[in-house]
């Protein structure tokens, strides 16, 4: 989330003016797409100008979100789009701080129905994700090789494929209303496998901090519902990668290393 294009409430009056909005508030946080919080009387909403030409991955990623929520998943639809914004439902609730036994329990419940749905789409290239990994692996190495050497080994990370995974849970792109949560962000979706997005969302959400108990949690739940069973050893690797991946992913984005060194502790 974050703003890179400005636009006015009386400029989204007249881009969507059968909703009567009478808020505009701007994200702070994000440096891919421009994102608002937008509101009427009723009801609140999510703006976003997507700051990338993407427009067919727009497109899957709406038809992606209304199937999803046909499943009884918690995902936000996309209402409407007019000049470039598209609208969306906000989720109801807060994205959570200090995470509990029962943030970890909704999260394996929402990945194995997830990947219940995913696994039957199929899904076969990780081309755009190699292609941005040797990118920044070369930055780092020119810029930073210190944390290259720590980095290096993802060069040999086989990228396999189960099906369609989110791969980008982390706390802030989870929602909890009570017990009840919500993700979002599904735009960056991409092949990938199951034992990777869950090692994601753990990393995101602390488990590490936590020895293992967090990680038993999830497992014990997610494997009851889950389309195949993750085991520990394998979630512990991929947990090792997507770490490092980010870690690698925030060097080159943001060119430092301040937020890359909380992922590699």
């Amino acid at each position: 989330m974050g703003v890179i294009t400005n636009i006015s409430l009386h400029e989204v009056q007249s881009i969507f003016p059968k909703y009567n909005f009478t808020h505009l508030v701007p994200t702070l946080s994000g440096i891919i797409d421009t994102t608002y919080i937008v509101s009427n009387e009723k009801e609140s909403y999510i703006l976003k100008k997507y700051e990338r030409n993407i427009p067919q991955k727009v497109e899957q990623d709406k038809a992606y979100l209304q199937k999803l929520h046909m499943q009884g998943l918690n995902v936000p639809l996309c209402l409407d789009a007019n000049k470039g914004w598209y609208l969306y439902l906000k989720l109801k609730g807060k994205q959570p701080k200090n995470i509990k036994s029962y943030h970890i329990q909704a999260l394996a419940r929402f990945l194995a129905k997830l990947h219940m749905q995913t696994q039957k789409n199929k899904c076969i290239s990780n081309s755009i994700m190699e292609s941005e990994l040797l990118q920044a692996l070369h930055f780092t190495k020119q810029h930073y090789f210190s944390y290259y050497k720590r980095f290096v080994f993802l060069k040999h990370f086989t990228l396999k494929t189960d099906a369609l995974i989110h791969g980008d849970i982390f706390k802030d792109n989870t929602i909890f209303n009570g017990k009840k949560i919500g993700v979002i962000d599904f735009i960056d979706a991409a092949c990938g496998t199951f034992a990777y997005d869950a090692a994601v969302a753990l990393v995101g959400f602390d488990a590490r901090k936590h020895h293992h108990y967090f990680i038993n949690l999830f497992l014990n739940t997610y494997n009851q519902h889950a389309p195949k069973k993750i085991t520990k050893e394998k979630l512990l690797y991929k947990m090792k990668i997507a770490s490092h991946y980010y870690a690698l992913k925030r060097v080159y984005t943001y060119k430092n290393t301040f937020r890359a060194k909380e992922l590699l502790k």
